[in-house]
């Protein structure tokens, strides 16, 4: 037997050949998007009071109504967006799943839906999976503004989506007001869902991040995606959520029901007391990825690379042209025995890869102590 030919470019990963490279040269990891310390300690011990208390069983599929209603208020309460945890709400295993779930869920083979790229690496998977096809706009650096001509240019009669990652992975770009009025008034004028994966919501160090579901016409046509893996530091419980209206909800679940039926239920309960932190808590988050980006930043500017600061999420993109590195695929082959690090190469986000050239993606979800030792290792390029 073969891989399905739909999936068959979807193989062997730089990020999975990257990462067996790190483990075999005891490399510094900057590579893999997830924190290498630990979430509250109020979370956690919520998911044992959960384990403790029973709550170990199948779930609804669409996810306890503890979550559910959490994920409302959390809407409500730093979005105005009012929504209802019965019909409109929707717990997945991640946001990768939510992602599945919605693009399986609402398409048909043949539709298209439009990616703007750098891309978060499953969009165009799970469009194959779908029978789907994508249509991209590329947003270029060094600032990934959007191009409103290439973006209108994108859609065709077949297109019924787009779907955008805002704060963004890998650019570190929040997309602005304007921008997204720029996508709502096409969704509207083409009648397009929209798919908004936010999961970087609370990760935004510069401008505001503005759902798109809150501007005039989209709540309706929206399907808003996030979890708690990263505004909360547990990326391992896999625990996400779509919002919708219960017509776009009930496409999500139809799929869903089918990937997984129910998700994870003590990390459920406990992403529930997760959402009800107080401010400070919010606050200091931000402050803290501030701080890191703002370490890696200029860590990566006295190693040589070009830097320009994201705005949002924890990634970080470094220019090595400036270090006489044109390949970054190769440059990233090279690190982990070169000088002990690990990174993605930018052009791995991309349909076409020289789009993406000369870019390495780097993640700052790190200690300081990690951080540190990963500049340290990173200036040795210069020499």
């Amino acid at each position: 037997m073969k891989t399905a030919q739909r999936l068959a470019p979807f193989g062997t990963s730089i990020f999975a050949e990257v990462t067996a490279l790190a483990v075999r040269h005891g490399a510094v990891n900057l590579g893999q998007g997830f924190p290498d310390f630990d979430g509250p300690e109020f979370v956690k011990e919520a998911a044992q009071a959960a384990i403790r208390a029973g709550h170990n069983q199948y779930c609804r599929s669409s996810g306890t109504l503890e979550l559910a209603r959490a994920v409302s208020e959390h809407q409500r309460r730093f979005y105005g967006l009012e929504y209802d945890p019965e019909s409109e709400v929707t717990v997945t295993s991640g946001a990768t799943e939510a992602i599945a779930a919605t693009l399986l869920g609402m398409l048909d083979p043949g539709d298209e839906v439009v990616l703007f790229e750098p891309f978060y690496d499953s969009y165009p998977a799970c469009l194959a999976i779908a029978q789907a096809r994508p249509s991209f706009v590329t947003l270029r650096g060094p600032d990934f503004a959007l191009d409103v001509d290439a973006l209108r240019a994108a859609v065709s009669p077949r297109t019924r989506a787009i779907l955008l990652n805002t704060p963004h992975n890998p650019a570190g770009k929040v997309f602005t007001r304007v921008e997204l009025e720029a996508i709502a008034a096409l969704c509207r004028e083409r009648h397009l869902v929209a798919i908004s994966d936010e999961v970087y919501e609370h990760i935004v160090m510069e401008g505001e991040h503005v759902p798109l579901a809150t501007l005039p016409g989209m709540r309706e046509r929206t399907v808003t995606i996030s979890s708690a893996g990263k505004t909360f530091s547990l990326t391992g419980w896999k625990i996400g959520w779509t919002c919708a209206p219960p017509a776009l909800a009930t496409a999500v679940r139809t799929a869903h029901q089918f990937l997984t039926f129910c998700s994870q239920t003590p990390f459920q309960h406990a992403a529930a007391v997760a959402l009800a932190a107080d401010d400070e808590y919010y606050t200091a988050l931000t402050g803290d990825y501030r701080a890191r980006r703002d370490r890696m930043v200029a860590g990566l500017r006295a190693a040589g690379f070009g830097v320009v600061a994201p705005a949002g999420t924890y990634f970080v993109l470094g220019d090595a042209r400036p270090l006489g590195f044109d390949d970054e695929v190769a440059l990233c082959r090279a690190l982990p025995e070169k000088v002990g690090v690990a990174a993605i190469p930018n052009s791995a986000f991309y349909a076409n890869a020289e789009e993406g050239r000369g870019y390495v993606r780097f993640a700052f979800c790190k200690t300081d102590a990690t951080l540190d030792e990963g500049l340290r290792r990173l200036a040795r390029l210069r020499a």
